[in-house]
């Protein structure tokens, strides 16, 4: 069975593979993988030295976050350091998803985190007049990504609940690979798509001469009105000047906006991330948010990386709306990421449930570290690769010390 189902995971790679390097052919959109590259301490495992010091830390804004009172619905959320994860063997079988046995899932999931049923559940995160957006990540296309059989139960169970689907947003940072990923609406009549940026690949590769699609006649980026000039993260780091970055990136200097869609539009965020390494790291809940709703990230990988997955996530306009995180752990990475490698993709069949994504995370790191033991990759399990996870903990954000983690495997 796994032989095959190995066979069937490269046919896949194969043809994403192609999509891939025509996307990152000079290391532009490939390399940077999106929402991130592998970093200076993303690659450590393959030293046999030990990692080197973490580089200082730049000034950042992360105090003007922090003076906006709470609500009842900021992080951690409404159930403080408790993570349910939900496994069941028939999920996903020979490369095929199981609706029912996945759809049955999500209630357990649902229902185990609240201790109460779907509609009761849906009453404590929603209001029927809300505007919901289900943040995905779509960079492994059909092969590693958040799955529509996972993303349709949380869609049937906000419209049982009353928000009509135009109220209900799939969304992603990038133009690119929503499609790919199956989020159309095809699939999902009715249902908002949306992204906060284009880039244009055969430009970043230098394929094309003609700027136009991505670049306004002023030289501002076409998409530099979906970021929001009034709500940024502001890091003492500056993003590089040359067109390739600005076409990936939307602005430089040192200012990452937030998009307009999570600070003007969106009321509740449903995240539902991917089970995935980023060398010794993860790339799960709360880099999917962190790298996901602002600009000129690339800037931030080398001086700030994981602390980026905390401090954007303590800005009211995420802290006080990301109420629920699922992590679709039917399929898992445990080495090559943060881009997919079939190689490394391992069937799990497992979703993960929590309102406070940094608990989230410190069980699927422990989980990736397991894994990559089990399959003999060399770890490195150097403090710094969890010290965002703890500095969320001190901010408040999240509970992430194990032996106060409420960690419940269904």
């Amino acid at each position: 069975m796994k032989r095959r189902l190995r066979k069937s995971m490269e046919s896949i790679n194969d043809i994403n593979r192609r999509d891939f390097l025509k996307k990152s052919s000079t290391g532009l959109i490939g390399a940077g993988a999106l929402l991130g590259a592998r970093n200076l301490f993303a690659e450590e495992e393959k030293k046999e030295s030990p990692p080197p010091e973490k580089p200082p830390k730049p000034k950042t804004n992360i105090e003007e976050a922090l003076k906006f009172p709470k609500t009842k619905y900021s992080l951690p959320g409404l159930f403080p350091g408790r993570v349910i994860e939900v496994h069941n063997e028939k999920a996903l079988i020979e490369n095929k998803f199981d609706p029912k046995v996945i759809n049955a899932m999500f209630e357990k999931g649902i229902t185990q985190l609240t201790g109460k049923n779907l509609a009761e559940s849906f009453a404590l995160f929603f209001e029927k007049n809300d505007v919901v957006g289900i943040k995905v990540n779509p960079t492994g296309g059909g092969l590693i990504c958040s799955r529509p059989e996972v993303v349709s139960p949380i869609i049937d169970w906000l419209v049982k609940g009353g928000i009509p689907k135009k109220n209900i947003i799939l969304w992603d940072r990038f133009d690119m690979e929503l499609k790919d990923a199956g989020f159309t609406p095809q699939r999902f009549p009715d249902i908002g798509i949306e992204y906060m940026q284009i880039i244009d690949v055969e430009a970043a590769e230098g394929k094309s001469k003609d700027d136009s699609r991505w670049l306004r006649p002023d030289g501002r980026h076409v998409s530099e009105d979906n970021f929001d000039k009034k709500i940024y993260y502001w890091a003492d780091v500056d993003g590089p000047k040359d067109k390739p970055y600005l076409n990936q990136h939307v602005v430089n200097g040192k200012y990452s906006y937030f998009g307009k869609l999570v600070t003007q539009k969106l009321t509740k965020i449903i995240n539902v991330p991917v089970l995935k390494n980023t060398g010794n790291g993860i790339s799960v809940a709360t880099k999917n948010i962190g790298y996901g709703v602002i600009c000129n990230t690339g800037r931030l990988h080398k001086s700030v990386f994981f602390d980026v997955c905390v401090e954007v996530l303590a800005f009211p306009a995420i802290r006080d709306k990301l109420v629920l995180n699922i992590t679709d752990g039917l399929r898992g990475q445990y080495d090559g990421g943060p881009m997919p490698d079939a190689k490394f993709i391992y069937t799990n069949n497992s979703l993960l449930f929590a309102t406070d994504p940094f608990a989230l995370d410190m069980i699927c790191h422990n989980q990736i570290v397991e894994k990559r033991k089990s399959m003999k990759v060399k770890v490195n399990e150097h403090p710094m690769y969890t010290d965002y996870l703890r500095y969320a903990q001190k901010l408040g954000l999240g509970i992430t010390d194990v032996n106060k983690i409420k960690y419940l495997r269904v």
